[in-house]
């Protein structure tokens, strides 16, 4: 079994939000939805800076997406089984047919804005969709969000975000393998992770 999960440089990502669009095409995301998206993180409004100006103002950028947590709560408020944490790779998966669109399992993750529910049949940029043919078939009425690309790890590549970051700020691994480059990461580097009090033991570590 793995564990695996993102490492974000809070220090090297610089809000290019390239691989938010690198998820959306790959997974063919409808317009108006998408999986992860670039935040400031700043001041208490958002895209401003913390401090007080001249000397002493700072602001990162950092990605927000589904955490993978290891104790889901979305799983356990799901009353169908649509959302499941895969037991082979850890992550926590969402079976849009299975989904009867209650929206419980946004109710319950504490992660603002990571899971969208399709209002409408699905609308694209161009007349039909485009990225990979093993992405997950999008439907009105349900609940989705970040599925890690595991249509692209079961053929043993990396995910689409992971892959394109052009400033390298964005790893992906096994954090139950000691030698994988995350988990030396984590190992060596401070981090923080979102909201580590709700308990749900997020696989995502931001670097700072």
């Amino acid at each position: 079994m793995a564990r695996y999960g993102f490492v974000v440089d809070t220090t090297r990502c610089i809000g290019c939000n390239f691989c938010s669009l690198a998820c959306k095409v790959e997974n063919n995301i409808p317009d108006e939805i998408w999986w992860t998206k670039a935040y400031t993180d700043g001041g208490e409004v958002e895209q401003t800076p913390a401090g007080e100006w001249p000397d002493n103002l700072s602001m990162a950028f950092m990605t927000v997406g589904c955490q993978h947590c290891d104790n889901p709560s979305c799983v356990k408020a799901c009353p169908v089984g649509a959302t499941y944490k895969d037991a082979d790779t850890g992550i926590v998966r969402q079976d849009m047919d299975k989904c009867i669109g209650c929206r419980m399992c946004m109710a319950a993750c504490p992660y603002s804005g990571v899971r969208s529910f399709t209002w409408e049949e699905p609308k694209y940029f161009l007349d039909f969709p485009v990225g990979s043919v093993d992405a997950p078939k999008h439907q009105k009425g349900v609940v989705e969000k970040c599925t890690m690309c595991w249509h692209r790890i079961a053929k043993g590549e990396r995910p689409a975000c992971a892959d394109v970051c052009r400033t390298m700020a964005r790893y992906w691994g096994d954090f139950d393998d000691p030698d994988s480059e995350v988990s030396k990461l984590i190992r060596e580097r401070p981090y923080k992770q979102l909201l580590a009090s709700e308990g749900t033991r997020p696989c995502v570590y931001y670097l700072v």
